[in-house]
């Protein structure tokens, strides 16, 4: 089974070397880094094992996705794992993510830090009041399916999910927050087997940038996939 292991970076700084840093030497996986139009040079002169994709200019994290999911097809991966590049997510928990697809009990594997065994850190609590509670209560509405964690990116699929002609990733407005949560609902929705394993995630401090989500603005951004897919008015 070959493995794609991709994170995104724009201007992460010490964040992103990090996160790159933690990912073990001898992985099972091949490491890729997507800098959508970095200025800070965080990515000059790293490890040459490392695939690096780049745009010129920023595009935003569903766009940069989208470049990621069309690499992995067009290199044959079977699966294909998507973690933060802010140092918020665990290398060291990519196993437990691949497991259920070794395993072959699942074809879309959520990494949820709300599951037992799970865990978070340095989250104000409005943040954990939307994505404990409300966003996973919207999103398994919508789903028929309740789910534990639904705006986590932290995952592996298999890219055949990329391939259904009935997911339809390439649409112009997924080029944001939108891509995530429109995809695991359109797996789940389409009958893929669906699982949720425990991970942590631990932001970083607040003076390194804590988040570039913008209030309200990219709130709704997560939240409208759910919204048109539930009422039908998107495919």
């Amino acid at each position: 089974m070959r493995v794609l292991a991709a994170t995104f970076a724009y201007n992460e700084g010490e964040k992103i070397r990090r996160t790159l840093a933690r990912h073990p030497a001898g992985r099972p996986y091949d490491l890729l880094v997507h800098d959508d139009g970095s200025t800070d040079g965080a990515l000059d002169n790293i490890d040459p094992g490392i695939i690096v994709l780049r745009n010129p200019v920023n595009q935003g994290i569903g766009s940069a996705m989208k470049r990621v999911f069309q690499y992995a097809i067009d290199h044959e991966y079977d699966v294909l794992v998507i973690q933060a590049g802010n140092d918020k997510d665990d290398p060291l928990e990519i196993p437990l993510l691949l497991a259920p697809l070794v395993n072959d009990t699942a074809d879309f594997v959520q990494g949820s830090r709300y599951l037992g065994g799970g865990g978070f850190g340095n989250m104000p609590r409005y943040r954990v009041f939307a994505t404990r509670i409300v966003h996973p209560a919207v999103f398994s509405l919508a789903a028929r399916k309740r789910v534990t964690e639904s705006t986590n990116g932290f995952r592996a699929f298999r890219t055949v999910l990329l391939r259904d002609p009935r997911i339809d990733w390439r649409q112009d407005w997924l080029d944001r927050y939108e891509l995530e949560p429109y995809l695991m609902l359109k797996a789940i929705r389409l009958g893929y087997r669906h699982a949720e394993v425990a991970v942590t995630k631990v932001y970083p401090p607040h003076q390194l940038g804590y988040t570039k989500m913008r209030p309200f603005i990219d709130w709704w951004s997560i939240l409208r996939p759910v919204v048109y897919l539930g009422l039908g008015w998107k495919k």
